[in-house]
């Protein structure tokens, strides 16, 4: 497989939001991507991106107001977490990072990794070439002892069957992106009842991201509404958003970043809940100072 991207960019001409994020405002879910052909790719991805640079992505926060940023290894570069880390390093006190790492993911590296600010790993199912859930529970006793938290990226209709494997793991668990709801079904699906079974009971925290990714129509996206609505309603605490940016593996439409933004602002019309999300449970989860 080339380089030759195969997926388009993010809208560098992103729409002004309703309302400025708060001071200390955290998008918990970026990518970051090297110019096509300058780094290792994961042969078994399921795409090939065009470039992301930081500077396009720090751009884009100071439209929104956003202050911080948690850069999340995508599954194109497997377990070579460097560009990701070159990033985080880049953000300083306003980066943390999530990696992929596996049984063969040597300690000194994740002692390099947690050292440039990164808190968890993430299983990703869906996008292709992700570390096999076949290791969950060997990968989580190795970020326990980092104190990282476990990220995974899945349909949510697998989520029925594998919320006791994660609810028995020593981590905290953050599952992305509305916990992929079938949009076709409504709350009480079998694997998004067992996701509200994992926030309430505090075993699970929940990235309130990727409406596009639930609704595949254009902006607003309403479809997700239903779901960002009971997971805040369960939980509220245990809940980050992030923007998904540069919106990668995407067939439909592309988002613009500020009407992404203004979906969170309608699911949070409360100022002190808008704040909890976008600012202190981000500093419980990544450990900001």
């Amino acid at each position: 497989m080339d380089a030759t991207p195969d997926i388009p960019g993010p809208d560098r001409l992103v729409k002004p939001p309703a309302a400025r994020a708060p001071t200390g405002a955290c998008d918990c879910h970026a990518h970051v991507f090297a110019r096509p052909g300058s780094h290792y790719l994961n042969p078994l991805r399921g795409y090939t991106p065009p470039e992301a640079s930081l500077n396009d992505f720090r751009a884009m926060h100071r439209v929104l107001g956003i202050d911080r940023a948690v850069i999340v290894q995508p599954s194109v570069y497997g377990t070579d977490n460097r560009c990701s880390r070159q990033a985080v390093e880049a953000l300083g006190d306003a980066g943390r990072g999530v990696a992929v790492i596996d049984l063969d993911t040597p300690d000194d590296e994740l002692a390099r990794l947690h050292e440039a600010g990164f808190r968890g790993s993430r299983f990703n199912v869906l996008s292709g070439g992700g570390v096999d859930l076949t290791q969950l529970e060997a990968v989580a006793a190795r970020l326990a002892e980092l104190g990282w938290h476990l990220q995974t990226f899945i349909d949510g209709a697998a989520l029925a069957e594998l919320a006791p494997r994660l609810a028995a793991l020593p981590v905290e668990v953050v599952v992305d992106h509305l916990g992929h709801p079938d949009p076709e079904l409504d709350i009480d699906q079998p694997g998004f009842r067992a996701l509200l079974g994992l926030l309430r009971d505090g075993q699970a925290w929940v990235k309130i991201s990727g409406a596009y990714r639930v609704d595949s129509g254009p902006a607003p996206w309403p479809a997700a509404d239903r779901f960002a609505e009971a997971l805040i309603a369960a939980a509220p605490d245990r809940l980050v958003w992030g923007s998904d940016w540069p919106h990668p593996a995407l067939s439909g439409p592309m988002p613009n970043d500020g009407d992404l933004f203004d979906r969170l602002l309608a699911w949070t019309p409360d100022e002190d809940l808008r704040r909890r999300i976008l600012v202190d449970n981000p500093a419980r989860l990544y450990d900001f100072p």
